[in-house]
């Protein structure tokens, strides 16, 4: 299951080793399922990909991506500044040097989708998909115990985690391959669209499983977003009209599917349970809220932060505000870096989900994918959330595309 995109030229990129790139990129998009610890499988895969591209000649940076190289270097050298004091504090180091080697995947992303992006965002979201499928499929044996030993493997407190070490994490990835199973249903073919409503189903009911609020509603907002686009730029009143019919009754088999899934009284509990928004941990002095605005208060007054993973040392828990956690671990270097990072790539997004090229549905799939993550981080700490930076990069690469075109058309 993919889009519909169209087959990549033959001469799109001038080097014999693109089908090596190519195949780098596609593991380490199906190491990503495998994040339960730092560093994980998919930093050894993403090492891989990157030597790949960089030993055949297949990374170039251009000067459209200056303004993110910048904020990002700004960025992380507020966290190293802030946590110089803390330096010898446990996984002070480790959780540094994670965060440029993040954001250097995300330059990485930004570089590979500016060129051969036919092909390149083709194997990405094949890769990213079977990792979802991976995840989920362990996620769900894990929850109904389908062999010995899963239920202790793939849960957390009853939630389903899949492959990773938190079912927060876990949800929140399965939406970008969700959203483009949305999109195969609402513009293929009728074969295309049963092999896309399957994968659909599959990673709703592990979603679902997860358990996770910040999930649903990442899911929810970034579906509303791309339908809204999707039909902001249909190109004729005909495909908006199939867009709008096809969501309509997407929306009603949705609901039968979610009745069905809550008719076993298990789910139906839990889901009573996460549904509330008004859990003990979030509210109170020292809640999730609570502490939000002590936290923004001591913000103010220490402009160089208190260091990576120190918020713990002061509250009960972590901030669970990405933004928040910005200011805390890299004072307001870290912080306002973070915010015109965040920012500036939803700009950069929108401009690029807006341009008509043969991806702009896989764009506009990306973008709201971000959009509800952005949105998410208001209530989690997401600065160490891989497929974050990728969705970030493959937007600045993305948005540059066409500027990569004009200038090989004109070379």
């Amino acid at each position: 299951m993919t889009l519909a995109l169209p087959a990549p030229r033959a001469g799109g990129i001038r080097s014999g080793g693109e089908p090596f790139r190519l195949a780098a990129l596609w593991l380490m998009m199906v190491g990503g399922a495998f994040v339960f610890a730092e560093p994980s499988p998919y930093e050894v895969g993403a090492l891989l990909a990157i030597a790949a591209f960089a030993l055949t000649g297949g990374l170039k940076l251009r000067a459209a991506h200056a303004p993110l190289l910048v904020v990002l270097v700004l960025y992380c050298l507020g966290l190293t500044i802030a946590a110089i004091p803390v330096m010898a504090g446990p996984k002070v180091a480790a959780w540094i040097a994670v965060s440029w080697y993040l954001a250097l995947t995300m330059v990485f992303f930004a570089v590979v989708a500016a060129d051969n992006t036919t092909a390149r965002m083709r194997v990405i979201l094949r890769g990213w998909t079977l990792a979802a499928l991976i995840a989920a499929l362990a996620g769900i044996a894990g929850y109904f115990r389908l062999f010995p030993g899963a239920f202790d493997l793939f849960t957390l407190y009853g939630r389903a985690k899949g492959t990773f070490n938190d079912p927060n994490v876990f949800g929140p990835f399965l939406v970008l391959p969700m959203l483009v199973a949305m999109q195969a249903f609402l513009r293929a073919s009728p074969g295309s669209m049963v092999r896309a409503g399957s994968v659909f189903a599959v990673l709703l009911v592990a979603l679902l499983l997860s358990f996770s609020r910040g999930a649903w509603i990442h899911f929810g907002l970034s579906a509303v977003i791309m339908i809204a686009l999707m039909v902001l730029t249909a190109e004729t009143p005909a495909q908006r009209f199939r867009i709008l019919l096809v969501v309509a009754a997407g929306l009603v088999l949705l609901m039968a599917f979610v009745a069905v899934l809550l008719s076993i009284d298990k789910v139906a509990d839990l889901m009573r349970e996460r549904a509330s928004l008004n859990q003990s941990y979030d509210s109170g002095p020292m809640g999730r809220f609570g502490r939000h605005a002590y936290g923004w208060q001591i913000a103010l007054d220490k402009p160089f932060g208190i260091g990576p993973l120190q918020f713990a040392r002061f509250f009960p828990e972590d901030p669970h505000n990405v933004y928040l956690n910005s200011f805390m671990a890299g004072g307001w270097m870290g912080g306002i870096g973070y915010l015109v990072l965040t920012g500036s790539t939803l700009i950069v997004g929108l401009v690029a989900s807006l341009i008509r090229t043969p991806w702009q549905p896989l764009t506009i799939a990306v973008f709201a994918t971000f959009c509800g993550l952005a949105f998410e981080g208001q209530i989690i700490d997401s600065d160490h959330w891989r497929h974050f930076w990728v969705l970030a990069g493959l937007l600045w690469g993305l948005a540059v595309t066409k500027r990569v075109a004009a200038a090989r058309e004109t070379s």
